[in-house]
């Protein structure tokens, strides 16, 4: 059963999960909020598993736990001596190493503003330019972001950007806490003991 790795016993849970494997066939953007540790993740593992790119490569980053001043290269890599201390043959990025596959931003609220601008980018162009580079290069991948935090408030205060929001959101899919969920409380403790 694809959604074994997945504890559901709840009604509400059952859904997100019924939600995720239909979305899985649909490859488009998809935006996956909920608080820290409602499982978040394991809803992309079981996207790409089911979707028409699962024999190429899940990449997961965490927006939040790169530095900021990293975050551009690991993404979007980088040509030869384009700073102190690169490659000398330059790199490629997170991008270009998830071609055909699919990319999950994790924490994407705490992406930098300029680097908003440089993803939305990517999802209308299809392309990307190495850090000092000139040449884009095409890049054919599914993204999907998620956050704790709410788009909507951050959107407002200049925190985030509303054509972004609109690319990443096509696909919404909310996880409620275990506290909405109080069926799968059980479970998840035998899951755990075993």
């Amino acid at each position: 059963d694809p959604k074994l790795s997945l504890i559901a016993h709840s009604d509400i849970m059952k859904d997100v999960l019924d939600r995720a494997l239909r979305v899985a066939q649909i490859d488009s953007g998809v935006l996956i909020q909920g608080a820290s540790g409602v499982g978040k993740e394991k809803i992309v593992e079981l996207i790409h598993r089911h979707s028409f790119r699962k024999d190429y490569p899940l990449i997961k980053i965490n927006c939040g736990a790169i530095p900021e001043s990293l975050l551009e290269s690991e993404l979007f890599g980088y040509e030869s001596g384009s700073f102190t201390g690169a490659d000398k043959k330059g790199k490629a990025g997170l991008f270009e190493a998830a071609n055909h596959g699919t990319i999950f931003l994790d924490e994407i609220g705490e992406m930098p503003l300029q680097l908003q601008v440089k993803l939305l980018r990517v999802l209308q162009e299809r392309e990307i330019t190495r850090v000092g580079g000139i040449k884009p290069t095409s890049v054919n991948i599914r993204i999907i972001a998620a956050t704790h935090r709410d788009l909507t408030e951050m959107i407002a205060n200049g925190q985030f950007r509303e054509d972004l929001y609109y690319r990443l959101n096509i696909i919404p899919i909310k996880i409620p806490p275990l506290k909405d969920r109080k069926d799968d409380i059980i479970p998840l403790v035998y899951h755990f003991l075993n």
